[in-house]
């Protein structure tokens, strides 16, 4: 089955990391909508060239990156919405007012699948920790006053043994190990708590690196991956089931619209 899918995530490329590869593999599926929202514009990042921003015209050349990637991955956002809150400052905005910016969104499009951070923000990231915990709050308002949709939230996640693997190759590269306790580096969650993780074919793992080549202000983040290693990151998503609950021994999903 093929539904109809919401983003919720902090900064651009945040949602090209999180569901490129599942787009891609529904871009083309009859009924699949696709509606991502952005609380900031990443304003605050950092500019790998100095040619292709300045700190003042970065959130508007970081949107237009956001829309080339998803050009560049052959399946646009049939609704794409920028709150355009400060980048690094999601945590001040009233927490009410976030909540039911999404939650009328959620209410409008009555999507099947919400994906957002899960409370570790992968990286955590305040920003990405606050709008998880807004979606998340969004999520089960809209889904309490019943209707269409809102049959599944899922968090985005790293596995801890994926974190493992990497911190091996790192050692081997005399790279300094991520670090769980530090902010911006990649957190993983235990792997029992994994309840979606989808392998994707290659040809969909190259339609992510070219989105991800789109932007450019952010290289350093895809170009700090080996390339021999990038196949293997950008062919899998990973992802805690947030709701509905998972019970031990339930499987585990390779598709965020199985079993709905």
């Amino acid at each position: 089955m093929t539904g109809r899918l919401a983003v919720v995530v902090a900064h651009p490329d945040d949602d090209t990391f999180a569901c490129a590869a599942s787009v891609a593999r529904h871009a083309d599926a009859p009924g699949f909508r696709f509606v991502l929202l952005h609380a900031t514009s990443g304003e605050a990042g950092r500019i790998a060239d100095p040619s292709l921003a300045t700190p003042a015209t970065l959130g508007a050349v970081r949107e237009e990156e956001d829309r080339r990637a998803w050009v560049a991955l052959g399946r646009e956002p049939d609704r794409h919405e920028w709150f355009r809150y400060p980048d690094g400052g999601v945590v001040g905005v009233p927490f009410e007012a976030l909540v039911e910016r999404i939650a009328a969104v959620l209410d409008e499009e009555r999507p099947d699948v919400v994906l957002t951070f899960g409370p570790d923000g992968i990286t955590g990231h305040p920003d990405h920790v606050v709008t998880g915990v807004a979606t998340t709050v969004a999520f089960h308002r809209v889904r309490a006053r019943g209707g269409a949709g809102l049959r599944r939230l899922v968090w985005a996640a790293l596995p801890a043994s994926s974190i493992d693997a990497w911190n091996a190759w790192r050692a081997d590269a005399d790279m300094p190990p991520f670090d769980p306790l530090r902010i911006y580096d990649p957190h993983g969650v235990d792997d029992a708590t994994i309840g979606y993780a989808a392998r994707f074919p290659d040809d969909v793992a190259h339609r992510v690196i070219r989105s991800l080549a789109e932007h450019r202000t952010q290289a350093d983040d895809v170009e700090a991956i080996p390339e021999e290693r990038r196949m293997e990151a950008f062919g899998a998503e990973h992802g805690v089931v947030a709701w509905p609950a998972r019970r031990p021994g339930d499987p585990v999903l390779g598709d965020l619209f199985e079993g709905l």
